[in-house]
């Protein structure tokens, strides 16, 4: 049934930190369908600490009281990250790779597994690739792992390689997380909620922007205090994440850079990896982001054959790439999709 969560396993990642050689490390891809296998394809990642169920909906899925969404005329193929507790996970993997023990996983392995997948779906080619955050970084190494096979990418807030400012903010909830009194240098017995809460805290203040603040945004989601969204939307949601989990989608995300692959000679070159992406790219930063600026996505346009750029212009910092912005915010979003998904190769 469509959003039904199924399940397809692959062996994409055979270096699992485990002394047994014969200990089976294929990888396992939750994911969920939309709409009409005949129409054209769209795949579209969740984030970090995002959720098969709550991935960019407002594109996919008909609202009560508004037009159809954008992508109403697609077949759309949702899929958890590899970490995020719906696909393969230090939380959900055989005893011998739970925990600590659970290899390190990088977009490349996010994006073959998806590749694969795609073919068992009888897909030869994906209209459009569509992510945000993590996700839009999986757009890029997409469009730069397969180059022919997806045709389009839209990256809503994200970027074709973590900056080292990005790099850095995450080394703060990390170090909270690790260096708190549960954690036990990661052999917890029971969940780090100490570790996870202080991760929480640390992370939100660089979700939002100072405007959101300086507004109090968090009463138009109905929170009394701003005390009050802290506990309840961080606290209790993302402190509710296992901690090895959470480590383990940062890593993929401080290590994504599509400049790794390419010949010898060009690795560490940006510019000449964004210039190889044959796919069409829609970029839409969120001016107030602080995870990936603007000014970072207007570097990587000078280099794509076919990009352009379309700012959200919003408050809600990060959030506003994501859904989670305004009902401006989503719309702007929905009208560019749907103006670059029809226009011409």
């Amino acid at each position: 049934m469509p959003g039904t969560t199924k399940f397809f396993t692959n062996d994409v990642h055979p270096n699992a930190n485990t002394s047994d050689p014969s200990q089976d490390t294929s990888m396992t891809l939750a994911y969920r369908t939309y709409g009409d296998p005949q129409h054209p394809a769209v795949l579209i990642p969740s984030c970090y600490s995002g959720k098969i169920e709550n991935t960019l909906t407002f594109l996919y899925l008909p609202s009560s009281d508004g037009p159809p969404p954008v992508l109403h005329n697609h077949f759309v193929v949702v899929c958890g990250l590899l970490g995020g507790s719906e696909s393969s996970s230090p939380s959900n993997a055989p005893t011998a790779l739970r925990g600590a023990n659970f290899p390190e996983v990088t977009y490349e392995d996010n994006i073959r597994l998806q590749y694969a997948l795609c073919q068992a779906l009888g897909i030869t080619k994906l209209a459009a690739y569509i992510g945000f955050s993590m996700g839009g970084q999986q757009a890029y190494h997409m469009a730069a792992l397969y180059p022919d096979f997806v045709e389009r990418i839209v990256v809503l807030a994200g970027s074709a390689r973590t900056s080292w400012h990005n790099w850095s903010f995450l080394e703060g909830p990390k170090a909270a997380l690790v260096n708190s009194s549960d954690f036990h240098d990661g052999n917890y017995q029971t969940p780090a909620t100490r570790g996870t809460k202080a991760f929480s805290r640390v992370y939100v203040t660089w979700a939002l922007s100072q405007a959101w603040f300086r507004q109090q945004c968090w009463d138009t989601l109905g929170f009394k205090s701003l005390e009050d969204y802290l506990r309840v939307d961080w606290e209790e949601r993302m402190g509710a994440w296992d901690a090895h989990d959470l480590l383990c989608m940062l890593k993929t995300w401080q290590k994504g850079d599509i400049s790794r692959f390419g010949s010898e000679e060009d690795k560490g070159d940006l510019a000449k990896a964004l210039g190889r992406i044959k796919a069409r790219c829609l970029i839409m930063p969120s001016r107030s982001d602080f995870y990936f600026p603007p000014e970072d996505s207007e570097e990587e346009v000078k280099h794509l054959k076919y990009g352009e750029l379309k700012v959200i212009e919003s408050i809600w910092g990060h959030f506003a790439g994501g859904g989670g912005g305004t009902k401006d915010d989503n719309e702007f979003i929905q009208a560019q999709i749907q103006r670059f998904l029809q226009t011409q190769n």
